[in-house]
């Protein structure tokens, strides 16, 4: 990578290093240190950059599968002998503690052999004898599936790193070219691993691109009628706006939750609920509860609400908050001091109507003290929207009836955890709640990279998860071969 110093960085036109004559800069959340100079590309950069995924297509879905695989490899390997380097700048960058971005390098180690090894076995196809009927003798289907053409994919702040992955790896495996917008607070993680895909050989010019253009520019790429597919990951807001300006095109959204954690009453014992309270805990607060499906409600009923409420508390308030670099810390700042000041005006407003602070409720600049409400009032702000910061609120009810009731009573539907240990319930569980994902025995927060991710309701439409990607950015065709002996 081009850098004056450690931190300018090039952005990536068609597989090349290419600098515009614009830059901006990359701060820390924690203390406002510069950490990289992001070269911009200019209209007739992204114009370009444009025009080669177009001209490319062709080609590219002609790649042999071991060819774009090969990629993918390699990608996956050198992910994992730069760890510690790209742990580093994504906390650098993002803010999240060094726990959590060594995390988030192992996850897209994965997500690059995931789709490495779907892309061997992808598009086989599945053949279908059509003589099932008299008009059908002599006829057999064979469907294959086919890219949509080039990407355009928008990725957030939150994951810089793995979320870029969970666009660009999909693409790669199918040979369908993508243009990369990374998010402009945390672009760094997503222009090295331009780096490494640069390292590659294979695929054609113009197979993909990372542009770190500013939000306001984003619009002509949206409208842009080469780029068919886009896949977004954000706010609602801006998911659906998109979505709603250019309904011919083909958008898959991954956007907010309302994450709840369901407490039934036979998870009872002491063991049940300290385990429940440590995972409740501590994925209410990873990433300063910037995540889509961090708890944000618990849900327990009466039977150990209290007990659990104690536990939660307890194990809240010894979550260590402070310098993302040390690895001793579990929180660290949020993206920015605007969107601390955003949690804490909310949560002010919770108490203000009535609910009780059972603790945090500090902020210091962009960081905010990992907090528990009890007995929120449903007019407070955090009823209903997505906290997307270190915030928790308790929530009693009688029974499963209550409790799967409470979990779908909110525009969103991304995740949910129960905890309980009856099979039956945690079969009602997957039929009744109004989720993309049922996790039993654990905090909404789990998620494995090649499970199918992605919500209902305001939680957006599509599938995450390299194989349900891959589906997302491609279309079945069939093939009828008529005059045949079966």
């Amino acid at each position: 990578m081009t850098t004056t110093g450690a931190a300018a960085y090039a952005f990536w036109l068609a597989g090349r290093e290419a600098t515009g004559t614009d830059t901006f800069d990359v701060t820390s959340p924690w203390d406002g240190a510069a950490v990289g100079r992001v070269s911009v590309p200019t209209d007739a950069q992204v114009e370009e950059a444009v025009a080669a995924a177009a001209a490319a297509q062709a080609a590219f879905s002609a790649t042999p599968a071991h060819v774009r695989a090969a990629a993918l490899d390699h990608v996956s390997k050198r992910l994992a002998e730069r760890s510690e380097e790209v742990a580093r700048l994504i906390t650098a960058e993002n803010g999240k503690p060094m726990k959590w971005s060594r995390g988030e390098v192992g996850r897209a180690v994965s997500v690059f052999r995931w789709a490495a090894e779907e892309a061997r076995r992808f598009n086989s196809g599945e053949a279908q004898r059509l003589d099932t009927d008299a008009g059908g003798v002599g006829r057999l289907a064979l469907t294959r599936r086919f890219s949509r053409g080039p990407v355009l994919g928008i990725a957030p702040f939150n994951f810089p790193l793995n979320l870029v992955a969970h666009k660009i790896a999909p693409a790669i495996a199918v040979g369908t070219p993508i243009i990369l917008k990374p998010a402009p607070a945390t672009p760094l993680s997503a222009l090295l691993l331009g780096e490494l895909l640069a390292e590659t050989t294979g695929l054609p010019e113009g197979a993909w691109s990372v542009l770190p253009v500013a939000n306001d520019r984003m619009s002509s790429l949206v409208q842009d009628p080469r780029l068919p597919v886009i896949s977004f990951t954000g706010s609602d807001t801006v998911g659906y706006q998109i979505m709603d300006s250019v309904p011919r095109k083909h958008v898959t959204l991954e956007l907010g939750g309302n994450a709840a954690a369901v407490v039934l009453a036979d998870w009872s014992s002491e063991a049940d609920l300290d385990w429940a309270a440590s995972r409740i805990a501590t994925f209410a607060n990873y990433q300063a509860g910037q995540s889509c499906i961090s708890v944000q409600r618990v849900i327990a009923d009466t039977a150990v609400y209290d007990a659990l409420a104690e536990k939660i508390v307890a194990k809240v308030r010894a979550q260590a908050v402070g310098d993302p670099g040390d690895d001793a810390t579990d929180v660290g700042p949020l993206v920015s001091e605007a969107a601390a000041e955003r949690v804490a005006s909310w949560v002010d407003d919770a108490v203000g109507k009535g609910a009780k602070l059972l603790t945090g409720g500090v902020r210091d600049g962009a960081s905010y003290a990992p907090t528990v409400l009890a007995d929120l009032p449903a007019d407070a702000v955090l009823a209903s929207a997505e906290a997307f910061g270190p915030v928790l609120s308790l929530h009693r009810v009688n029974g499963a009836d209550e409790a799967f009731a409470a979990v779908n009573d909110s525009r969103f539907g991304l995740q949910s955890g129960v905890f309980t240990h009856d099979l039956q319930t945690a079969f009602r569980a997957h039929r009744e709640l109004e989720v993309g994902g049922v996790i039993i025995g654990d905090a909404p927060s789990y998620r494995a990279d090649q499970m199918p991710y992605g919500g209902v309701k305001d939680s957006g439409t599509g599938r995450e998860g390299v194989k349900y990607a891959m589906d997302d950015y491609t279309y079945e065709r069939v093939l009828v071969l008529t005059g045949l002996d079966l």
